[in-house]
């Protein structure tokens, strides 16, 4: 793929697609082949910082010590206290929503232990721990609004479980070549870190939110979006979220098991006979 190809295909997915009552995001769509995905050194995690805005805010959350407190609270989204911790390690509910409302975690080196022991068992499986590859994991003298900046112009780039990758590339209203610079970004990215680089990708594909999937580099007769029954490519969900889904069906498998375990237990307790006074 060139960039004369992603640049058609912009103007392709604008052409297509109806307007509707907000403003849609570009999702940019890789399909793999011939990977190993069992193999770590074919799987792709990567964070790929843009030159320009992804088009959708992004909301992160800080986990601090009083170090960091202030500072954080004037700067994110959200800001979760050292002592705090304790009140959300015992509530799921609570972990699971917070978790969902953020995209990204930034974490106080110091205080790591106790971020993983307290956010781990729901953050991991969701890959929202703090990461430091995206440097989410700072320093007590960090200064915390260049990072919050960098992050907004920050994707993840992932494919461990599933072969795609997705990524939000901008939106509607930005200027073609804006959203140009962005899918060369994610795509360089993305070839850099395969073991055989272009021969490793299968298809790619550009929609809008709610518009149809473009094939980039297709021929005008084959714009046509596929059929259900016959696509074999396109836009299957994102790996994280495939990998979300099978966490979560391991978890509520655990809880029933938990909670038969815990009935059978109480039933024991009741046919046990009294002892007999003496």
């Amino acid at each position: 793929m060139d960039k004369e190809q992603f640049k058609e295909a912009i103007g392709r997915v604008r052409k297509t697609s109806q307007k509707r009552k907000f403003t849609q995001s570009f999702d940019l769509i890789i399909n793999l082949k011939d990977i190993n995905l069992k193999d770590p050194a074919h799987q792709i995690d990567v964070f790929a910082p843009l030159h320009y805005s992804k088009g959708k805010k992004t909301k992160i959350c800080a986990l601090v010590g009083p170090e960091l407190s202030k500072q954080a609270k004037d700067v994110f989204d959200s800001v979760v206290l050292h002592d705090d911790f304790p009140k959300y390690a015992k509530d799921k509910k609570l972990l699971k929503k917070l978790a969902k409302e953020h995209d990204f975690f930034v974490a106080q080196a110091n205080i790591m232990p106790d971020v993983a022991k307290s956010f781990g068992r729901v953050f991991g499986p969701k890959g929202k721990m703090p990461n430091p590859k995206a440097g989410c994991v700072v320093p007590p003298t960090a200064n915390l609004k260049p990072l919050y900046d960098k992050l907004q112009k920050t994707v993840r780039i992932a494919a461990k479980t599933a072969p795609t990758v997705q990524a939000i590339v901008g939106n509607e209203e930005m200027k073609d070549e804006e959203v140009l610079d962005n899918i060369m970004t994610v795509f360089n990215v993305v070839i850099h870190h395969l073991p055989a680089e272009k021969n490793n990708i299968r298809s790619i594909y550009l929609k809008l939110t709610m518009g149809k999937s473009v094939k980039v580099g297709a021929k005008e007769e084959e714009m046509a979006e596929e059929k259900p029954e016959e696509k074999k490519e396109g836009a299957p969900a994102p790996a994280v979220k495939k990998e979300e889904k099978k966490e979560e069906k391991k978890e509520a498998v655990k809880e029933k098991k938990a909670e038969e375990k815990k009935k059978a237990k109480e039933k024991v307790v009741e046919k046990k006979p009294k002892p007999k006074a003496k």
